[in-house]
């Protein structure tokens, strides 16, 4: 599977103030894989180390001397290390700290050799602040396939070519097809051994028990890396959001995960949960002004998970609901495509070279005018996702009569089209047209 982090991978590679590379990302998002297929297309050999259950890594690591621990990796690997044209891979680098530690000193008194680690973000959560190599690292961000990336696993490359020549209403003529597609990308999502099932066997009954089990494993990973008095609260809040999505108005109820529930009860279970990269949080802001962060309302805002087939499998969505007809995209008062927007953007950031952002949205302080989206670039764009093609945007035409520096972004199923203030955008081309809109303001 090509995934477009390749290209920052590539980047690393050829900086000439490179340190230690991180690739950050929740479980089954590929980060392995990526590893492995970049040691073996870009430099003469790879030494690979998993760190779990490695009993051998206690003598590699009895002390911090990168000389030797070169020897003894190499021994290991049964490969040769040279600077500048081995690549080494430490996996699962949680399960073994001393590893994580090491970094530091690979930064300090070995640049030359080039360095990758992956790790399950819900147990490096526990390293960070206790020899967790602040300021010593690169780090990267992996998200499951993004839609662009899933026509590339369907073999769809010219359209994918296409679709990155920005020629927004020539793909017009696409938009059926890329409909079709994304009802797909719908149901599958884009945890990798889920989309690799459904392009081999196109069974949709593996797909979702695989997506089952990987949720399955994300609450064993909970229970074993969270604090324990945190893991009831955990739990409650994870399983909480897809009922939090399909309300009317998305913004996360603390007293709808438990009755009289407050802030204090369970923002640290929330955090830990955003730590470990399985949800993402957008922030309501108060004004739709530059900067955004200034008007940040810290009590306010949404949930969504890392992607959007495993909150078809949480919320027990029908395979038929999502891919026959339209009600993919209308399904739970819009809840599919309002994650789907949401995960294309911080996969956008994160393909794009733009990581640090953040998503918002605004509602006025009466609540009687919300806008889904809000993000901030060459100027501040208002965005609005419809689950359809209806294009009235009643909420979106009012923020803009009221400032004519904004532009707005809708989001529907609707062809591509520009007009004064807005932009209509088919929901197929969101990834690309958000990345367009991050570059070009870097």
């Amino acid at each position: 599977m090509e995934r477009f982090l390749y290209a920052r991978l590539r980047e690393w590679k050829a900086s000439r103030s490179r340190k230690p590379l991180l690739i950050e990302g929740a479980r089954q998002v590929g980060k392995t894989w990526l590893l492995k297929q970049f040691g073996k297309s870009e430099y003469e050999n790879c030494a690979y180390i998993n760190c779990d259950n490695n009993p051998q890594l206690e003598n590699v690591f009895a002390d911090y001397n990168i000389e030797r621990i070169i020897r003894n990796l190499s021994a290991l690997a049964d490969t040769k290390i040279n600077p500048e044209t081995s690549l080494i891979i430490f996996d699962e680098i949680q399960e073994f700290p001393k590893a994580l530690t090491a970094l530091k000193y690979f930064c300090e008194d070995a640049p030359r050799y080039h360095v990758a680690v992956a790790g399950s973000l819900l147990g490096l959560i526990d390293h960070h602040g206790s020899g967790f190599p602040v300021g010593k690292i690169d780090s990267l961000n992996l998200y499951p396939l993004s839609f662009m990336e899933f026509l590339l696993a369907l073999g769809k490359d010219i359209l994918v070519e296409q679709i990155r020549e920005h020629r927004w209403q020539e793909l017009n003529a696409l938009n059926h097809q890329l409909t079709e597609f994304l009802r797909q990308y719908y149901f599958t999502g884009g945890m990798p051994a889920v989309v690799l099932s459904y392009i081999e066997e196109q069974d949709l009954q593996k797909a979702r028990a695989i997506q089952n089990q990987i949720l399955s494993d994300y609450m064993m990973d909970i229970s074993k890396h969270a604090p324990k008095n945190e893991i009831p609260k955990i739990n409650l809040v994870w399983k909480s959001i897809p009922s939090q999505l399909a309300k009317e108005n998305k913004k996360f109820i603390y007293g709808a995960i438990k009755s009289g529930g407050r802030a204090k009860d369970f923002e640290n279970a929330i955090q830990w949960l955003i730590s470990a990269g399985v949800i993402h949080k957008v922030s309501r802001v108060k004004k739709l002004e530059q900067p955004l962060k200034f008007y940040e309302d810290f009590g306010c805002f949404k949930l969504f998970i890392n992607d959007l087939g495993l909150l078809g499998a949480m919320a027990e969505t029908p395979a038929a609901e999502i891919l026959v007809g339209n009600n993919a995209f209308s399904t739970y008062k819009g809840s599919f495509t309002e994650q789907y927007v949401a995960q294309e953007f911080y996969s956008a950031l994160a393909t794009g070279g733009t990581s640090g952002r953040n998503l918002y949205y605004y509602t006025n302080e009466n609540s009687t005018l919300e806008i889904d989206f809000a993000m901030q670039g060459a100027t501040l764009y208002p965005m609005e996702v419809k689950a359809e093609e209806n294009l009235k945007a009643k909420s979106l035409s009012t923020v803009l009569k009221a400032n004519e520096a904004l532009f707005g972004i809708r989001f529907s199923m609707a062809d591509y089209k520009e007009q004064k203030q807005m932009a209509n955008v088919p929901l197929a081309l969101a990834e690309e047209f958000l990345r367009s809109l991050c570059t070009s303001a870097k």
